[in-house]
């Protein structure tokens, strides 16, 4: 393509350990800087603010998902795993995998799930309430998910901690060869193994969404080979993304104890509060898109083949968008339309479930806990593409 200006330069690293602990300087320089600009360190080009980071979301046709997600180009470079079924294909082949999943999540089906999530859900706050401290993360966003999404699935009991080892190398790898990807390829061979082998139809429940997926390759929907890959997906984005918005929603109500005040007094908003943190701290960060063609963003170029990192983190905080208030958190705020789920054909098909579960927990907590407050440091939980917290301490008043 021609290119008639000079598109802005940012020296900056976005995988760097200062970035990833606290990106917002930075997100602010993005949006500043322009619609796009260039980041010369990995020879990508990078959009921040809201409406350039929602349309090439939504437009499936240039910003292409099928040379893969992360930084690394299908199409010049191996990927480390068969790709996401489900993340890494544009249609027409993605929309028949979307559409077999979401005939497997659909809105019946997760609303049957509240009978089995809401016990799990108010017998943990109930013993977390009771010890008055426990740790946000460790103790609640870790373990709750793993209580029942696995079973939702058809998962045995026994190796369900390898679930949070694989999604930790899952999103490490959406980002560069640096030493998050390292250290998680250096411990992730059995989470690897067992997931592999936990995806395979004998493995699985009779009843559940891993058979469901399997049943459907009986139907000639998919093939038997792409059963499990579908079932992979499902494993990978299912509890990590929800385990971060937990322990990143407590953080935040912590934080704001007038904002903790008005969930105690109105549980019905745990709904509204984990959407707020979701967009107040996205969970899910960066996605990468690859242009199919040459294109235009505002009035900059960008050419065709070019990887673009999308900043869903800092778009959920753009005044453009959000007003003068963006970087407030406000459980009172309408938060719809945030991109912290991504928008268009690969919006997350599991958000209705971590929508569910953080519903019950929070609420549960809610009901049970006057105030809450941080009782010592936060320790950040590094990721190439996911933001939280390895550990949130917690003080409850019942």
């Amino acid at each position: 393509m021609t290119i008639t200006r000079t598109t802005p330069v940012l020296d900056d690293d976005p995988f760097d350990t200062s970035v990833l602990t606290a990106p917002y300087a930075f997100h602010r320089r993005l949006r500043r800087t322009g619609p796009v600009v260039l980041l010369p360190r990995y020879g990508v080009y990078a959009m921040g603010r809201y409406a350039d980071v929602r349309a090439a979301l939504t437009d499936e046709e240039t910003f292409v998902s099928g040379r893969g997600a992360g930084l690394t180009d299908f199409a010049r470079e191996k990927p480390w795993r068969p790709p996401s079924l489900l993340l890494e294909t544009d249609p027409p082949d993605h929309t028949v995998f979307r559409t077999v999943m979401n005939r497997v999540i659909a809105p019946r089906t997760v609303r049957a799930l509240r009978a089995a999530f809401e016990p799990e859900a108010e017998r943990l706050a109930g013993e977390l309430v009771a010890r008055g401290r426990f740790d946000a993360v460790t103790d609640l966003a870790e373990v709750y998910p793993l209580r029942v999404f696995p079973d939702a699935v058809g998962l045995p009991q026994e190796g369900r901690e390898h679930l949070l080892a694989y999604g930790a190398l899952a999103f490490n790898a959406f980002g560069p060869h640096n030493s998050l990807l390292a250290a998680a390829l250096a411990t992730a061979a059995p989470a690897q193994e067992w997931v592999a082998a936990h995806c395979a139809r004998e493995a699985l429940a009779p009843e559940g969404w891993g058979a469901d997926i399997w049943a459907a390759a009986d139907r000639g929907e998919i093939t038997t080979e792409q059963a499990p890959l579908l079932v992979r997906s499902l494993l990978s984005a299912g509890v990590d993304t929800t385990v971060y918005g937990l322990g990143n929603t407590l953080y935040a109500l912590a934080r704001h104890p007038e904002q903790w005040a008005a969930l105690h007094a109105d549980p019905r908003l745990a709904r509204f509060a984990f959407d707020e943190a979701l967009r107040w701290e996205s969970p899910v960060q960066t996605f990468f898109r690859t242009t199919s063609r040459d294109t235009m963003v505002g009035d900059e170029p960008v050419p065709g083949g070019s990887k673009v990192l999308l900043f869903l983190g800092s778009a959920n905080r753009d005044s453009r968008h959000w007003g003068d208030s963006a970087e407030t958190f406000d459980i009172r705020r309408s938060a719809g339309g945030h991109v912290a789920f991504g928008m268009g054909v690969h919006q997350c098909v599991g958000q209705p479930i971590a929508r569910l579960e953080a519903e019950l927990v929070l609420g549960a907590l809610a009901r049970r806990v006057s105030r809450l407050e941080l009782d010592g440091p936060p320790v950040p939980k590094l990721n190439n593409t996911l933001k939280g917290w390895a550990s949130v301490p917690i003080r409850v008043t019942p």
